[in-house]
């Protein structure tokens, strides 16, 4: 049975700041290239959900991520359903005890050479 992937407005709002950044560079076609390689790699959580990492600022067994660098796919995994939250930079840390999409209030991502 394969899970269901979903974008979290919040990961839809960091693949919109990576693409603009990416533009702003005058680099747009590699900030292209770099979303489309993102979510091709989520493509393998419906079949395999648990294949990226626990989340090691957490240690919690339903927040994992991919990480494909320069880029981190944070995402909540359930019996049914996979949930992308945040795609940041690889290097980045999550703040705690929650960090974005995760606390009720989600932070904006100020771009993705934001490390906080």
């Amino acid at each position: 049975m394969s899970a269901r992937i979903s974008l979290a407005e919040s990961a839809v709002r960091d693949l919109e700041a990576i693409r603009d950044w990416y533009v702003g560079q005058s680099a747009a076609e590699v900030g292209d290239r770099l979303i489309r390689e993102i979510l091709a790699s989520l493509d393998q959580l419906a079949e395999f959900p648990e294949s990226g990492r626990v989340v090691p600022e957490f240690d919690q067994p339903w927040l994992r991520e991919l990480v494909r660098p320069p880029f981190r796919a944070v995402y909540r995994v359930d019996s049914e359903r996979v949930r992308v939250v945040r795609i940041w930079r690889s290097e980045r840390l999550m703040g705690g005890p929650f960090s974005g999409a995760l606390r009720t209030n989600p932070q904006p991502l100020r771009g993705p050479q934001a490390v906080g």
